[in-house]
């Protein structure tokens, strides 16, 4: 049975009622297709033409006579009809049989089981059809099926579709993203599904949209898609690990539409409320205000919102960030800016007693902080990000006895040295300090060398020749 999650529905299907797929489902209901042509043509049986023809005279009574008739005969045409015009018309005559009434989702399963027909197969099948609007009622009437009813759809149909959703929301100007979200929605509501998603790598996809430019609609849907991923406590916990918080905060502070703030809001809540591991809920914590959510927050709290849910959000969010902050540590605070990816030259990078005290705490967690400094000097493109990179491996190597050791078996020395020649100035500066730090072992003597030639700045000497 499926363990759907019990959210309220956020009036998501007038949502679609607004888009293409609706609009052209509009259009459909009003053909006339000339089912007797099919029969004498011997393209369908008797049975099945006075069925269907019987339902489009009168849906409701004669449903509720020959259930099992209707769904037989439904599924017949379906899998041996081939004309997109009928097919299309099919289909929104099932869709709109499901959307009157869930309950109709489990008789079509029981009597497909009867019949020892499979339900999937044949609207599988039409994902591969060339016609948009098949493909994507197809996809939402799977997306019922899979959802409303007590059967959940079988692993294998499982990944397939949801790769194909997957795909689908990243295929470039789609004009039914809307509706590839829709049922994204309705399947994400569904525990057993959640893990299938994030299997064939869907947070991922969802946070690359979110970070381009979609409109605030699509903006809005993706986001529900993280909220309800967010009821799982284990996801809760790994959601930040895919950058969610970054791209959320970022979408906050340039948000015009309320319910798009809302929905953040709450994935925001989900992050600190949903983890079994305090820790985790901490590091979710300082990582929102790292990326000025808290700043948000106090702009949010001088507006008005007819939504209560939104100011209760606000106030709960602003007391957990409020108080990470006053048990924040310099040193959570760096890591949690390192976690993010977003480098900035923060107080903490150009404080030596940081250093000192923290420069070994790099080595924690197998070097997971070192590892993460030297695969943004890899892949970063952000001069600042690069010299603050340089400037922290070389901060490290200065106060960590085995630091270069540590650092060449991680192949940071060769990637810095990359960026002496770097196009930025700053970055070029900070990646040679980092390589003379690497070339310098007696650490102590240098020092000695900077305080005297400091001093002899001060008083107006020249500084000392020579090398360190």
């Amino acid at each position: 049975m499926t363990t759907a999650l019990y959210l309220p529905e956020e009036n998501i299907d007038m949502i679609a009622a607004t888009s293409v797929l609706q609009q052209q489902a509009a259009d459909i209901r009003t053909r006339t297709i000339n089912w007797a042509s099919y029969m004498q043509s011997q393209m369908i049986s008797e049975e099945d033409y006075k069925a269907i023809s019987a339902l489009d005279k009168s849906r409701a009574s004669y449903l509720a006579q020959n259930s099992s008739q209707v769904v037989k005969t439904l599924l017949n045409l379906v899998s041996h009809l081939s004309k997109d015009s009928t097919i299309q018309y099919i289909l929104v005559l099932l869709d709109d049989l499901l959307q009157e009434d869930r309950s109709r989702v489990d008789l079509f399963h029981e009597t497909a089981g009867k019949l020892k027909q499979c339900i999937w197969g044949p609207f599988l099948n039409l994902l591969n059809r060339q016609d948009g609007f098949i493909v994507n009622m197809s996809s939402r009437i799977l997306a019922k099926f899979a959802c409303w009813g007590h059967e959940t759809m079988p692993k294998s149909d499982l990944n397939f579709y949801l790769q194909f959703l997957k795909d689908q929301l990243a295929t470039n100007n789609n004009e039914y993203i809307q509706s590839v979200a829709r049922c994204l929605q309705m399947m994400l509501r569904v525990d057993e599904y959640r893990f299938a998603f994030v299997g064939v790598d869907g947070i991922s996809t969802l946070i690359r949209i979110l970070s381009s430019r979609v409109n605030f609609q699509v903006q809005y849907q993706l986001v529900f898609c993280l909220w309800v991923l967010t009821f799982n406590p284990l996801l809760a916990a790994k959601m930040n690990k895919f950058s969610v918080i970054p791209i959320l905060a970022d979408i906050l502070s340039d948000c015009a539409k309320e319910k798009v703030t809302r929905i953040i809001l709450a994935v925001f809540r989900n992050l600190i409320e949903k983890p079994e591991d305090s820790s985790v809920a901490k590091d979710h914590c300082i990582a929102m205000v790292q990326c000025k959510v808290l700043k948000q927050l106090s702009i949010l709290e001088q507006r008005r919102f007819d939504d209560e849910d939104i100011t209760a959000d606000v106030e709960y969010l602003s007391e957990k960030l409020q108080n990470s902050v006053q048990d924040l540590s310099s040193f959570d605070e760096y890591a949690t800016e390192v976690r993010s990816g977003r480098l900035e030259w923060s107080p903490v990078h150009k404080s030596a007693k940081f250093w000192r005290e923290n420069a070994q705490r790099l080595n924690e967690k197998n070097y997971e902080l070192l590892r993460i400094l030297v695969h943004l000097l890899e892949t970063s493109k952000d001069a600042i990000i690069l010299s603050v990179a340089c400037f922290d491996i070389g901060e490290y190597v200065r106060h960590y006895p085995r630091g270069k050791h540590v650092l060449e078996q991680l192949g940071g020395k060769q990637i810095v040295m990359q960026h002496l020649g770097h196009e930025d100035p700053n970055v070029r500066y900070e990646a040679l300090l980092a390589v003379q730090k690497l070339m310098v072992h007696n650490w102590e003597y240098l020092g000695k060398q900077l305080e005297k030639e400091n001093e002899n700045q001060k008083q107006g000497a020249a500084p000392i020749a020579g090398k360190a």
